[in-house]
Parts: C-alpha cells; structure tokens; sequence
C-alpha cells in the first residue's frame, strides 16, 4: 500500500543518488519493483472504457478487471511474505516478478475477457510475492538508523510516484497507442529488475521451518474473503445480503487464522510482532488513515474530469503537485527521523492532512483547480508523506529476522484493507449525500453547474467524514507511538516483544 498505505512523478532512480555504487543501485531496484506494483493501479483504469469495448465486457462484468487483481493480490499479502521468509526473500521477490510480467504479457494479448480476467488475477499472485519480500529486502540491504529511514522514504516516494505516472501514462497509451500497452508497460521493468536482482540484491538467510498449511488456507480465505465484502458493500450497500454473508464469513475465517497462528510452531504471521504496543498502533494507524487517501485519489480524480473537464492524460497531470509533495516530504522526514521522536512526526503530518481535506471539503461547482484543487492536495501529498514514512519505520525497525517478511506483508496487507474498507464506507457516504442533493437541488446555477451539484456535494461530504479518520488515527498516535527519544532495539526478547526503553538513546524505533 504497502501502503501503506495508502500511504508522486520522479523515476525511482533519483531516490537512490544519495547513495553511493552498488547500494544505490540495490535501493534502484527495489524501487523499479514497487514503481510497477503501484503503476499497475491506476494505469489500467485509465484503459477500462477501451478494454470494455475490445472484449465485450458487460458493465458489472468490467469492474472485474479491478477486483480480480485486488482480490488475488490482497487475499495472498501475508502468505507472501511469509514464504519470502521460509524459501529466501529475493527467490519469492524475483518468482513474483516474473509471474507478474509473463502475466502482464498474456494480458496484452488477451482476445476474451475470461482471458484478461485470468491474467489480473496472475498479476495479483505475482505482486503478493513480489511487493512484501521486496519492502523485506530493504531491511536485509540497508542497516538499521539513516540509511533504511531513507530507503524507506524512497520506497514511498517512487510507490506514489508511480500512481500518478499510472494515470499520464494510461491517458498517453490509450490515446497513442492500444489498452493493450496499459498491460505491456510492465514487461520492460520487469525484465530490468530481473536482470539486476540477482546481482545486486543480497538473499536473506532463510529460516527453515513447517510451512503453515491450515495458516496459510485460513489467511487467504479470510483475506479474500473480506476485501470481497469491502467491494461488495461499496456497489451494493452495507445491508445487502451478499455483503452482510461474506463480511461474516471473512470475520469467522479471520477467527480462524488468529487461533491457528496462536497455537502453531511456524506461523504465517507471528503474533508477537504485535506485541510491541508502538508497532501494533503503527499498524492500526497506517490502515485508518489509507482510506482517506484512498477516497481523496478516488473521488479528486472524478472531479478534475468530470466537473473541471480534463482529459484523462490532463487529469493525471492535475495530481503533479501531490505527488512532487509526498516524495519531497517523505525525504525530508527520513532525515528528520535521526532528531525527532515519531508521535511529533506523525502528528504534523496528520495535521496537513487534516488541513487538506478541510480545504478539499469547501468544494463547489464553481470552484477552480487553482483555486479548490491544487493547494489540498499538495498538503495532503505532503502529510502522508510525512506520516507514512514515520509509520513505516516504526514498523520495520527492530524486528528480528526471521519475521522481517511477515512483518512486511502485515504492513502491505494493512494499507491494502484500510484503502478498501475506507474507500467502500466513504463511496456509501458519497452515494447517501448524492441522493440528498439531487432531491434538492440548489438553485441560481447554470444547467451544466447544476448537473454536477449532487456529484461535487457528495463529495465535499465525503471530505467532511474523513476527517473522522483522521481524528481516530490522531488518537492512536498520541496513545501508541513514542514520543520521546527511541533506539532500535538489539533484538527480540524471549517473548518477542522487542520495545526498547523509552530514555534510550535518539536511534530508530
């Protein structure tokens, strides 16, 4: 999301300039991976009214295109970077690879939809191999302190880099080219990456153990089974019958999974990294706060296209500022980490946030992108820069090796099910307030002004809500993260809980 989050246009290659040889080409790579898993988000739907006309897709049918690969990918996070630590991290990462661009290469030459359809699914096993084990890598390649704080900040900045790169280059595909390329865009990275992985990433010792069958089974039915309710509840309503039977379903699998993980010897997902009362409320505040960002992506993107008139291609270009202020932010704060407690960080980037949507949430049909548009989402790009960067430091830091993977996937998994759970209730709230305005309508605007009143007031409604989420993440940060000075902890104790003394020494917590 990671994610993670949720949670900017450079190519990833600048982020790694502050190092030096065969480390900065290290942190290239791992970037180059997330740069695709990112861009494969957002440059497809770009591609989706094409893609419905080439393949004779029915209307619910096409949204398929998006919840395949979202269901595969999401329902797989933990069981991959679990695996990565078991087999070898850069075997899973360069298997995940290759699994997504041979995926991304049949898709291109999909002639039905069952055929697409089978790829996006391939394509979401793939990046649930492939992004974990590579955020685990960074921990493996980078020591702990400066140089993995600004990894970490590359990693987010060159993931949100790519989102916006998605949206251009989709409108700059399909406009110049054929949807097709919005699936063969992959193939050139991945074959990059693949022939540099194994030069220039070191493997992680494994750490052998029984692979968690029933784990493994109950974290992917469970996992699938909930993003599926989370989309289900978003087209469908939260009263649905449907919906209702699969959220209880994914609660009972969920049940399942956490009981097996109590009692086996070699978990998917150690329960102990949750002991640490900073990681577990890092956690729970990356997953509240992607649901924003995630409706603010959403919902921005329809508004600059269908209120402001933008082309797709100009659309994308609209999200520029964002971008350039999240990868800048992010940097920023990898240095400032080696100063400044976390809960100060992530509480100033919250802010922004908050700023942000209050801003976005003034939003009206007469309202300009200058005007309305460009300066929120700047400061939204610059506070979950600052914030996510801090979040997933805390995160990382100090876990053993062995759980560095599991430690990973939670974190990819956390992103990926705050942005769909947040997006789903915030898409019922949009719909709710639509409905309202469209039975009353404002008067004294003109006829093109007033077709767009119950989008944009649904909208600004949406932004007013997110501010509940913004809040709750604010409260779990000043009850969970460190405030004062933090030092990373020299390993796991007997019971895995690796906190370190909160007069420590200034390190990485």
């Amino acid at each position: 999301m990671s994610t993670a989050t949720p949670t900017n246009p450079v190519s990833p290659a600048p982020g790694a300039a502050r190092y030096g040889g065969r480390l900065g080409i290290t942190l290239a790579v791992i970037l180059c991976s997330q740069f695709m898993v990112g861009l494969d988000s957002t440059v497809v739907n770009i591609a989706l009214p094409r893609i419905h006309d080439a393949l004779h897709f029915t209307p619910t049918g096409l949204a398929w295109v998006t919840s395949a690969y979202m269901l595969s990918f999401g329902g797989l996070l933990l069981l991959g970077g679990r695996v990565g630590d078991i087999l070898g991290r850069r075997r899973m990462f360069i298997a995940g690879l290759l699994l997504f661009a041979a995926a991304s290469l049949l898709g291109g030459f999909a002639p039905t939809s069952g055929w697409l359809l089978a790829a996006r699914v391939a394509q979401g096993v793939g990046a649930a191999l492939a992004a974990p084990n590579s955020l685990a890598l960074i921990t493996t390649n980078f020591p702990e302190g400066p140089q993995r704080n600004r990894a970490l900040g590359a990693v987010a900045g060159s993931y949100a880099a790519s989102l916006v790169l998605g949206l251009i280059a989709g409108g700059m595909l399909v406009a110049w080219a054929s949807w097709r390329w919005v699936m063969f865009i992959n193939v050139p990275i991945a074959v990059v990456v693949l022939i540099l992985a194994p030069l220039f990433i070191n493997e992680a010792p494994r750490h052998p153990g029984r692979f968690d069958v029933p784990g493994g089974v109950l974290s992917t039915a469970g996992m699938g089974t909930l993003v599926y309710g989370f989309l289900h509840a978003a087209s469908a309503g939260w009263n649905n019958t449907v919906t209702i039977g699969t959220l209880a379903a994914s609660v009972v699998l969920v049940a399942g999974f956490v009981a097996v993980e109590t009692r086996t010897e070699h978990p998917i997902t150690p329960l102990r990294l949750l002991a640490n009362r900073n990681r577990s409320a890092a956690y729970l505040n990356l997953m509240i706060l992607t649901g924003p960002m995630a409706a603010m992506n959403f919902f921005v993107t329809q508004l600059v296209q269908t209120v402001l008139h933008y082309s797709p291609l100009s659309a994308g270009v609209a999200f520029l500022p964002m971008a350039a202020g999240l990868m800048v932010a992010g940097g920023l704060t990898a240095q400032a980490m080696q100063r400044i407690p976390r809960a100060p960080i992530v509480i100033f980037g919250s802010a922004l946030i908050v700023v942000g949507m209050v801003w976005l949430a003034q939003i009206s049909v007469t309202s300009s992108y200058l005007g309305g548009v460009v300066g929120p989402i700047t400061l939204f790009g610059a506070g979950a820069g600052i914030a996510f960067t801090a979040l997933n430091e805390v995160i990382l830091s100090g876990v053993s090796p062995q759980d560095s993977g599991a430690a990973s996937s939670l974190l990819e998994a956390t992103q990926w099910i705050g942005s769909v759970l947040g997006l789903s209730i915030l898409v019922t709230i949009f719909g709710t307030a639509a409905r309202s305005a469209t039975l009353h309508p404002a008067t004294g605007l003109t006829a093109d002004q007033a077709s767009h009143y119950a989008l944009v007031h649904g909208m600004g409604m949406v932004f007013v809500a997110s501010l509940a989420f913004i809040g709750a993440a604010l409260i779990v940060t000043v009850l969970g993260i460190p405030r004062g000075p933090v030092a990373p902890a020299a390993g796991a104790t007997a019971d895995g809980d690796d906190e370190v003394p909160a007069a420590a020494p200034v390190g990485a917590q």
